[in-house]
């Protein structure tokens, strides 16, 4: 709410920021950009290292990973949270600072701006979670990485497969994706 000249109004959304309406339990689709889309993360091991720190906040935050694709620009991942999701602001925020850190200590860039912006969207309708669960996945076959997107090793397509059955599998395949909008111009 903002007050302007003794009147209380409601702020429409800043066209200039995603706004961020982290709050109430269930699943999340989330999507960072890194500052000017640069490749900070080109290499396996800045991959692995992204990878194993999203997968150990996740689980300190406690919101158990449904889905995720890391590249060396961006990445997506759909988080769920049981009771409150307003902290995987913060979550997100220690995963860019301290990612950040690590890649410009490498690089001998101190300071430097590596994570822009990132937009989460609150999943409330199955068949919404099932797309954005197979958008997910076949990210890196969208990009143009690999033919399958179980061959990306920084993609859950091969995990996820391997822990529901087969007809599941090919259900969420089925789901379209490309109605989704979702901001993913990072190649």
């Amino acid at each position: 709410m903002v007050i302007d000249r003794g009147r209380i109004g409601i702020i429409s959304d800043w066209p200039h920021a995603p706004v961020h309406r982290l709050g109430d339990p269930g699943a999340y689709f989330i999507t960072a950009g890194t500052y000017r889309k640069e490749h900070h993360f080109r290499t396996a091991d800045r991959l692995d290292r992204l990878r194993g720190l999203l997968f150990s906040l996740a689980s300190s935050y406690r919101f158990p990973l449904q889905a995720w694709a890391i590249f060396s620009n961006h990445y997506h991942f759909i988080a769920t949270a049981e009771h409150d999701a307003s902290s995987m602001k913060m979550m997100i925020a220690e995963l860019h600072s301290v990612s950040a850190r690590e890649v410009n200590c490498a690089d001998g860039a101190r300071g430097r701006q590596v994570w822009y912006q990132f937009w989460d969207k609150h999943l409330t309708f199955e068949r919404s979670y099932l797309a954005r669960l197979n958008y997910v996945h076949q990210n890196p076959v969208h990009h143009g990485l690999v033919g399958d997107a179980t061959n990306y090793r920084w993609c859950s397509a091969s995990w996820f497969e391997s822990q529901v059955s087969r007809a599941f599998a090919e259900s969420v395949k089925r789901f379209r994706a490309d109605r989704l909008n979702i901001v993913d111009d990072f190649f």
